[in-house]
């Protein structure tokens, strides 16, 4: 088997650790020569990559590991480009969150006014990693987890039609992962049949590989109980975080508004806005629990590792980001024709939603890329709901690329997060002021 060099574009991230641990973990099927870290925040990198570093000669020595900030040293030499940036970290997605909750609508990583102004940033900054790709090492692939997934992948759709990159996202990866605890069976026993936008999706049918249908015993768990467990009992690591917990309840009324389908977790900031905002403390959201909790975890284990010059009893693993990434990864290397959910171009696979929505279907990945397996034709409501997101998400690329104050304020106002083009407005205005270093100016 052909060895791959990999480079990891956000070397800095909480997630890059679990990533490292997973590549050395399967390299009997994904053997690697080389592994490198790229990421403009120096300081954040090195936390990561010391301890990488140490994980890397204690379990695979013979892969090369280096860590930079020069774009031509990084992007030289890779067969992928597995990148999950953060354009304006960590601080910024707490204004995304805080912004909009001044005016009463919720605050939220990728959906509604938050995740605009997420993607108004994360645009350039994705666009810039391709062109490095293409200009040192054109053969390579991009699989890129940077969010919002759905921005994002229009924008690649619409500024670079012809580049090899791939979107994708765990978040289904992570819910059939829950389907699989409330029946008992391993994850990868179940086929599925799933369609709609990033963060923005229903599974119409789940089947074990003996073709017995699973939905009938899923939909009776999910009326009660969400995608939660059953009581109080809960094995899944996600869930101790209490926002989590609160999405995979949800579901249960998520579910009610179309019980023929099982939704995607986030459909909730849109059929339930009311209640997220209301549920949300403005003053401590998502993003603060994650700086309070993931970042200071990994970023202090990363350090006790480098500090005592050995990862032998780390408590650093690997999950279901990092095994999707992979996963795909090695599909493409080695032609295995595996069936993955990715964000790809609609080209009638849906056949009665544009053409050109950037959707999120199951495909079979080879070494010629991926080819999406047809759908057909869906229900008005979700046909509705999704013509009417990817015109969010087009809009508010249309807005980047034309420097468009309108566009951009026509997408806030489209949302179904929001309430009015005046409360639109009054937010554009806000996360104007608070983007000034990452937007374009807008006119």
């Amino acid at each position: 088997m052909k060895k791959n060099s990999v480079l990891i574009a956000g070397g800095g991230s909480t997630y890059t650790a679990g990533i490292v641990m997973m590549l050395i973990e399967n390299r009997d099927q994904f053997p690697l020569r080389k592994l490198k870290f790229y990421d403009i925040d120096e300081q954040r990198q090195k936390i990561v990559a010391d301890a990488c570093a140490i994980i890397v000669r204690e379990r695979a020595p013979e892969i090369e590991f280096a860590a930079t900030c020069d774009p031509e040293e990084a992007f030289t030499d890779v067969d992928f480009v597995m990148a999950h940036i953060r354009a304006g970290g960590l601080p910024m997605r707490e204004k995304d969150e805080k912004i909009p909750m001044r005016y009463g609508v919720l605050g939220q990583e990728t959906c509604g006014p938050g995740g605009m102004a997420y993607g108004m940033r994360s645009i350039p900054a994705v666009i810039q990693l391709i062109d490095y790709m293409e200009q040192y090492s054109p053969k390579a692939w991009l699989l890129n987890y940077s969010n919002p997934a759905s921005i994002v992948a229009e924008a690649t759709r619409a500024l670079r039609p012809d580049s090899k990159i791939i979107n994708i996202c765990d978040m289904p990866v992570a819910i059939k992962k829950s389907f699989a605890d409330i029946l008992g069976m391993k994850d990868t026993d179940i086929v599925e049949r799933y369609y709609g936008l990033n963060h923005f999706g229903w599974w119409t049918e789940l089947y074990d590989k003996d073709g017995n249908d699973l939905m009938p015993r899923l939909k009776n768990h999910v009326k009660k109980w969400g995608y939660g467990p059953a009581g109080d009992a809960c094995g899944n690591p996600l869930l101790a975080d209490r926002s989590w917990l609160d999405t995979f309840r949800k579901v249960k009324d998520v579910y009610a508004v179309d019980p023929d389908t099982l939704p995607n977790t986030y459909l909730k900031y849109y059929l339930y806005s009311d209640y997220v905002a209301a549920h949300t403390n403005p003053e401590y959201t998502r993003a603060n629990e994650v700086m309070d909790g993931r970042e200071k975890t990994v970023f202090s284990e990363c350090r006790r590792i480098a500090r005592n010059g050995t990862a032998k009893d780390t408590s650093l693993e690997s999950g279901e980001h990092a095994e999707f990434i992979v996963r795909l990864a090695r599909a493409l290397a080695y032609n295995t024709y595996e069936r993955m959910l990715l964000i790809v171009p609609n080209n009638g696979a849906i056949s009665n939603v544009d053409p050109t929505a950037m959707v999120e279907i199951p495909c079979i990945v080879s070494k010629r890329g991926y080819e999406p397996l047809c759908i057909g034709t869906i229900p008005n409501f979700q046909k509705g709901m999704i013509e009417q997101q990817v015109a969010c998400e087009k809009l508010v690329v249309e807005a980047y690329r034309e420097k468009s104050y309108q566009k951009l304020w026509q997408a806030l106002t489209l949302s179904k997060t929001v309430p009015s083009a005046g409360v639109a407005k009054q937010i554009l205005d806000d996360l104007i002021e608070a983007n000034r270093e990452y937007w374009p100016e807008l006119k």
